[in-house]
C-alpha cells in the first residue's frame, strides 16, 4: 500500500542524491517520481526483479578463469594478432629443420619475437614500467641468443638444452613474472594461453569476416579447405588405382608424408605458441601473487637447524682444505685411494649437497622473521656463513672433477655437470649479495629472476665455449702428454670436434673421424635453413677423407687405452 501523505512507494527506497535511478520498467519509474495524493495499487508497484535488485545486495557476475590475475586482453583478437600468428606458423613450417640444429631456428624465433612486438605495438600496450620493459627485452634477447646457438654449433645434445632454455626465456618475456611463483607460472603460461586464446581468436576471425574486406579471408579459407580435400581424397584414389597414381606422380611434385607432417606440426605448434604469446603480451598477467601473511618463524625455529648445518659444513671444510689444495698428490699419498674413488664417489654427493643447501637457504630466508635488528643480524650471520662454506664445497667438488678429468679424459657429462656446479657457485654469490642488501621488511625481489637468468646465460656461455671441440682438444692434448686416448668415445662427438681431431696422428685421426664423416655423408648437404657453421667447417676439414682401412682399425684398437669413463 502507498501512504497518501507520502507520494513515494513504501517498497521503493529513495536513491542517493546524484545517482542514476535503478533500471526498471517505465511504469515503475513513473510511480517513483510522479507526485500525487495517492496511487492505486496495481502492477506498477508490484515487486519485481528490478525492485528486488535495487533493494537487495548487489549481484556480481562470475569471475573469468583465473579471475583478475589473468583476465585476458579483451573481447576479440585484432587482425594483426591473427596475421602474425599465421605468418609465424608459415615461417616455422618452411624454415625449421626437423632433426638438426640450423639457422632456421633463429629465423623462426626472430619472426615470432618481431610479430609479438608488432601486435603489442598495434594494440598500444606496454610491458609495464621501463624497468619491466627492460627485463622483458632481456629475456627476449636471451631466447634469440639460445636459438642462435643452432646456427654455429652442430652438437645436437647441446641444442636441445638451448631450445628448452629459449622457450623458458621467451615465455617470461611475455608473462613478466618476477617472484619464484611468477617465474614458474610464467614458464608454464604459453601453452595455457594458446588454449585460452582460441575463442578470442575465433571471435576475431568472425569480426574480420564480417568487414567489407573480409571476402579475401573467406576465399583463402575456402581454398585451404579445398586443398585439404584434394590431399585427402587424392591420396585415397591414388591408392585405389595405379594408373591414377602414376598420373598424379607425373603432375605433382614429390612430397613425402613425413615432410607434410613436419609442416603441419611446426605450423600448428609455432602458430598457436605465437597466438598464446600475443594473448599474454597484450594483457600481462599478475602471477607474482601477494606477499605471504603467514606468521614468520621465530629465531630459534630457523637458526637452530641451520646453525647445526653450519657446524657440520665447517667440520667438513676443515677436513677438505688439505684435499682441495693437495689435489692429485693427496690421492697418490692416501693408501688404497684411487682417482676413481676420490673423484667419482665424492663429486655427485657434493653436487647434491650444493643443491639441497640452496633449498635450505631459500626456505630459511623466506620464513625467517625480520622484525628486529637482531633478527636481521642473525639472518646475515647464519645464512651468510652457510653460503660461504657451501662455496668451499663447490670448489672441492670442482677440484675432484678436474682431477678425474685429468686422469681419465673429458666427456660431455663431465663438462656439463662441471658447468652446473660453477653456476651453483654463482648462485651462492648472488645469495650473499642479496643477504647483504636485505631491507628491514623486505627481500631481494630481484634474486629469483637473477638465478634463472644466470642459468640461461651459462647455457649461452656453454654454447660459446663449443663443448664438443673443447672435449676433443683436451683429449688430444692428454694423448700427446700421456699416450692414452679413447678413440671409441671421440668418434661419437659432433662435427664441432673435427678441427681438434685433425690434430691426431694417423691412424688415430682416421679412426676418430669415421663416425662424424659417416653421419655427415648420410645426412647429405644442408639446405639453406639447415646451414650450420660447425657442420660447414667439418665438411671443409674432411675434404678428401676416405675412411680407415682394416689395418688402421686394428692399429687404433691397440693404441686405444682402456680408461674408465
Amino acid at each position: 500500500m502507498v501512504d497518501p501523505s507520502n507520494p513515494k512507494p513504501a517498497t521503493q527506497p529513495t536513491p542517493p542524491s546524484g545517482s542514476e535511478p535503478p533500471e526498471s520498467s517505465p511504469a515503475a519509474v513513473t510511480v517513483a517520481v510522479a507526485p500525487g495524493p495517492a496511487v492505486a495499487p496495481g502492477p506498477a508497484v508490484a515487486p519485481g526483479p528490478a525492485v528486488a535488485t535495487a533493494a537487495g545486495p548487489p549481484s556480481h557476475p562470475p569471475q573469468p578463469f583465473l579471475g583478475v590475475r589473468w583476465p585476458g586482453p579483451g573481447r576479440v583478437a585484432a587482425p594483426v594478432v591473427l596475421g602474425v600468428s599465421v605468418a609465424a606458423g608459415v615461417v616455422a613450417a618452411a624454415t625449421l629443420p626437423w632433426d638438426r640444429p640450423g639457422i632456421g631456428w633463429l629465423v623462426t624465433g626472430t619472426v615470432v619475437a618481431a610479430g609479438t612486438a608488432a601486435a603489442r605495438a598495434a594494440a598500444g600496450t606496454q610491458a609495464g614500467p621501463p624497468a619491466a620493459r627492460l627485463v622483458s627485452g632481456a629475456w627476449a634477447l636471451c631466447a634469440l641468443a639460445l636459438l642462435g646457438v643452432g646456427a654455429v654449433r652442430g652438437a645436437g645434445w647441446l641444442f636441445v638444452f638451448c631450445v628448452l632454455g629459449a622457450y623458458v626465456a621467451g615465455s617470461l618475456a611475455v608473462s613478466g613474472g618476477r617472484s619464484a611463483q611468477g617465474l614458474l607460472l610464467g614458464t608454464l603460461s604459453v601453452p595455457i594461453a594458446a588454449i585460452r586464446a582460441l575463442p578470442w581468436a575465433s571471435r576475431g576471425v568472425s569480426e574480420v569476416r564480417g568487414r567489407p574486406g573480409g571476402s579475401a579471408i573467406r576465399t583463402a579459407a575456402a581454398a585451404a579447405v579445398g586443398l585439404a580435400l584434394l590431399v585427402v581424397f587424392g591420396s585415397l584414389l591414388a591408392g585405389a588405382d595405379a594408373a591414377f597414381a602414376n598420373l598424379l606422380d607425373r603432375a605433382l611434385p614429390t612430397v613425402d608424408g613425413a615432410r607434410v607432417f613436419r609442416w603441419i606440426f611446426f605450423f600448428s605448434v609455432v602458430g598457436l605458441g605465437t597466438l598464446g604469446g600475443c594473448f599474454l603480451a597484450l594483457a600481462t598477467p599478475e602471477f607474482d601473487g601477494e606477499p605471504s601473511t603467514r606468521r614468520p618463524l621465530r629465531r630459534v625455529e630457523w637458526a637452530l637447524p641451520t646453525g647445526l648445518l653450519v657446524g657440520l659444513f665447517a667440520a667438513f671444510v676443515a677436513v677438505q682444505l688439505t684435499v682441495l689444495f693437495g689435489g692429485g698428490d693427496h690421492v697418490l699419498r692416501t693408501a688404497g685411494l684411487t682417482y676413481a674413488e676420490y673423484a667419482r664417489s665424492g663429486f655427485w654427493q657434493l653436487v647434491a649437497v650444493t643443491g639441497l643447501t640452496l633449498a635450505v637457504l631459500a626456505v630459511a630466508a623466506r620464513k625467517a622473521s625480520r622484525e628486529t635488528t637482531a633478527d636481521r643480524v642473525w639472518i646475515r650471520a647464519v645464512l651468510g656463513a652457510l653460503a660461504v662454506l657451501t662455496l668451499v664445497i663447490v670448489a672441492s667438488a670442482l677440484s675432484r672433477m678436474w682431477a678425474y678429468e685429468q686422469a681419465y679424459g673429458f666427456t660431455r657429462l663431465r663438462v656439463l655437470v662441471s658447468a652446473c656446479e660453477l653456476w651453483l657457485g654463482v648462485v651462492f654469490l648472488l645469495v650473499l649479495v642479496a643477504g647483504i642488501g636485505f631491507r628491514p621488511a623486505g627481500r631481494a625481489a630481484w634474486l629469483p629472476g637473477a638465478v634463472l637468468g644466470t642459468g640461461l646465460a651459462a647455457l649461452v656461455a656453454l654454447g660459446a665455449v663449443n663443448p664438443d671441440r673443447f672435449i676433443a682438444d683436451q683429449n688430444v692434448t692428454r694423448y700427446q702428454q700421456t699416450g692414452r686416448i679413447d678413440v671409441d668415445y671421440l668418434r661419437d662427438l659432433s662435427p664441432d670436434a673435427v678441427p681438434a681431431l685433425n690434430r691426431l696422428p694417423e691412424p688415430l685421426r682416421t679412426c676418430a673421424l669415421v663416425g662424424i664423416a659417416d653421419d655427415l655423408a648420410e645426412s647429405g648437404p644442408d639446405a639453406w635453413n639447415e646451414w650450420n657453421l660447425g657442420r660447414s667447417q667439418a665438411r671443409r676439414e674432411l675434404t678428401g677423407y676416405t675412411g680407415p682401412t682394416l689395418e688402421q682399425v686394428l692399429a687404433c684398437r691397440q693404441i686405444t687405452s682402456a680408461a674408465v669413463r
